[in-house]
């Protein structure tokens, strides 16, 4: 009997996470896939309806290679502040269990760029996992590559995208107007579920296909803006006036070293300032639609309105959410 052309069982870590959870319910609406949380047994987290749950202990390999046989794709989510070995062992028992697909656990910033992600220290560590999938020669990995989370960037204070909602203060990068990619978590979730919903191998000449895009970083977008594109939406959605705001200006190079320092020095939130802050140089690293096509029309990925995803934004920041 031939295997079918498509992806079928999909396992995720991080199913109730940021972006898991927008991932598994794109995944649901689609209806296509069977959904399988991958989970620590001593994990309390309420699994949404209509996905299994497969209980793993990380001290224990083989409960990793059991939970991941009989998958098609695995998909990492996890926090960057997660120990570095946990993808590493999520890999090597995604290769023993001859899953096919992983998507690794990288829904930011271009990692691509050499110099770049060695300045903001995630970049090296990508590259290593992705040659580490390569090596094992059992699975494909799939990056994708978003840019920041918007509202979430627009709510989580200064250290982001400069806006400090409670003292109504807003700290220009620069001049302000260098513009990066940024996504919404709707769209993250919607680009992976309608990029595994893709056959497997084309069904006809010049059709996209999951394969088309093996061992390769794929970019997706909801915005290019820059932090004066962000704060004028937010005017918009409050009806404030720029005058109720204090705004002040801060040269990149040293809020990086700034930031630098601090992490250095132990203070975490160092790192929030630093990758941000480097994200939004004028070289232009922030702005990936510049130099990589977008997959958001091959992916059927609506346009999203601006100040609609801003406000929740702002929702955010009255409800308190913070970096984490």
């Amino acid at each position: 009997m031939s295997q079918p052309n498509y992806v079928q069982k999909v396992a995720i870590v991080g199913a109730t996470g940021t972006v898991g959870k927008f991932i598994v319910e794109e995944l649901l609406k689609l209806g296509k896939h069977e959904v399988t949380a991958i989970s620590r047994s001593d994990s309390n987290s309420v699994i949404p309806n209509g996905v299994k749950t497969a209980k793993v202990d990380y001290e224990d390999y083989s409960s990793l290679v059991n939970a991941l046989r009989g998958q098609d794709a695995l998909i990492i989510t996890m926090s960057v502040r997660a120990p570095k070995e946990t993808q590493y062992k999520l890999v090597k028992a995604a290769a023993e269990a001859n899953v096919p697909y992983v998507f690794p656990n990288e829904w930011g910033v271009d990692p691509t760029l050499k110099s770049f992600g060695e300045d903001v220290l995630t970049g090296p560590d990508h590259l290593a996992v992705c040659k580490e999938i390569e090596t094992l020669g059992k699975s494909s990995w799939i990056s994708v590559v978003t840019g920041f989370w918007y509202e979430y960037s627009v709510a989580i204070g200064p250290n982001a995208y400069g806006l400090d909602h409670k003292n109504r203060t807003i700290t220009f990068i620069d001049d302000g107007e260098t513009k990066i990619n940024t996504i919404t978590w709707e769209q993250s979730g919607r680009a992976v579920a309608n990029l595994l919903a893709l056959p497997i191998t084309p069904e006809k000449p010049d059709a996209p296909s999951l394969s088309d895009y093996k061992n390769k970083h794929i970019y997706v977008s909801s915005f290019l803006l820059s932090q004066k594109d962000v704060f004028a939406s937010v005017l918009r959605v409050t009806g404030q006036k720029e005058s109720d705001w204090k705004i002040n200006y801060e040269e990149s190079t040293k809020r990086y070293e700034e930031a630098k320092k601090r992490l250095f020095s132990g203070d975490r939130t160092g790192f929030q300032k630093l990758l941000y802050t480097r994200t939004f140089y004028k070289d232009g690293v922030g702005n990936f639609e510049a130099r990589e096509p977008l997959l958001n029309e091959v992916l059927g990925l609506p346009k999203e309105d601006l100040d609609e995803r801003t406000k929740v934004g702002v929702q955010l920041a009255e409800q308190g959410i913070t970096y984490g």
